[in-house]
């Protein structure tokens, strides 16, 4: 099965032999893919999840080796990547926190250089989206993006697997999904990218100063005028959520931030909580919530309960009812690690 070309606009660091062009491979933005290939994707995925699930599927990654180069521990990305190559036939080598530390002893190009003549692809999740753009330049492997500070596609065409599963009959030109909270996270651009691509309805609901930035506001108006996708950027959720099929928040806090940290950020915050009172003013009943986790949805965690004790809130993003009622969460969990695996054979097998 031939797939498609992942990236769009192959370029070099330089006309020297040490920066290889662009692996065609890569996939580091979701502006990287045109309609055609996001869509390739996702239904590379769809038939990937039915052989595994049927156990038929056919490994094309034997003797392939790749690089988890994780700047930042995340348990989903991490084993989302382990089991795509390890179903697929591939060996990986996981770079933790501890070692990934691109830029410090050696530069960023460096690294590239050298992971790019032992592995046959790179797998990043860090801060930083310029060094995932840098490792793509001079690796001359495919360079792919499981996280960034500014963009996560693979998780949002893991969302559209998603509600393109949930709703089989619906077009995805047809579909209707709102992201609640703060509109700069790598998940509100990348699904405003991806939706505006695919010709979907998306709706930002953010505070004032926390909605995405004019750049990606641009870009995705550009796409969306060939596409005939309606985007709608709005300081008040409960308009936006209006006729949604879908409500998309995003995590509030993290355990090593401080309470004078959350005192400033989570008012703000507060209107866009996932509450079952916000998604009934959808109007439609089969309204679902949606999340790239990790949650504050209780008291379950320790975070959930330094929240409780600090800020009396039970949960942060989302109340306890819709994450545990109304919440597709985890089939959203199972799809990352479908549509990662089509985005490693895009890259290595073709």
């Amino acid at each position: 099965m031939n797939g498609p070309t992942l990236h769009r606009g192959s370029r070099s660091t330089g006309g020297t032999a040490t920066a290889p062009l662009r692996h065609p491979g890569s996939l580091l933005r979701d502006l990287d893919l045109d309609r055609s290939a996001a869509l390739s994707l996702v239904e590379r995925a769809r038939t990937l999840r039915a052989a595994k699930q049927t156990r038929s599927e056919v490994p094309l990654l034997a003797g392939r080796t790749i690089a988890l180069l994780f700047e930042r521990a995340s348990t989903g990305i991490r084993v989302a990547f382990e089991v795509a190559a390890h179903d697929q036939g591939a060996h990986v080598t996981y770079l933790g926190p501890e070692r990934a530390r691109l830029g410090t002893r050696e530069s960023v190009q460096d690294s590239a250089r050298a992971l790019g003549r032992i592995f046959d692809g790179i797998a990043f999740h860090g801060h930083d989206h310029g060094a995932a753009e840098q490792l793509a330049d001079s690796a001359g492997v495919p360079v792919w993006n499981g996280r960034s500070d500014l963009w996560q596609p693979v998780q949002v065409l893991a969302d559209v697997l998603t509600m393109t599963t949930v709703a089989p009959d619906v077009p995805v030109g047809s579909i209707t999904v709102c992201h609640v909270g703060d509109g700069r996270r790598s998940v509100a651009r990348s699904l405003l990218v991806t939706g505006a691509l695919l010709g979907m309805d998306v709706r930002i609901a953010a505070p004032e100063g926390l909605e995405p930035p004019d750049d990606v506001l641009a870009e995705a108006r550009g796409l969306a005028a060939a596409s005939g996708a309606r985007l709608t950027v709005t300081t008040d959720p409960r308009t936006a959520v209006r006729g949604a099929d879908f409500v998309y928040g995003h995590g509030w806090v993290d355990l090593g931030e401080s309470t004078q940290v959350w005192a400033l950020r989570l008012p703000r915050l507060l209107p866009y909580r996932v509450t079952d009172e916000l998604l009934d003013l959808s109007g439609k009943p089969g309204t679902a919530f949606m999340h790239a986790l990790p949650a504050v949805h209780g008291t379950d965690s320790a975070l959930g309960r330094r929240v409780h004790e600090e800020l009396d809130l039970d949960g942060a993003e989302v109340s306890p009812s819709v994450f545990a009622d109304r919440s597709l969460v985890f089939e959203q969990v199972a799809n990352r690690m479908h549509v990662t695996k089509a985005v490693l054979l895009a890259g290595l097998a073709g």
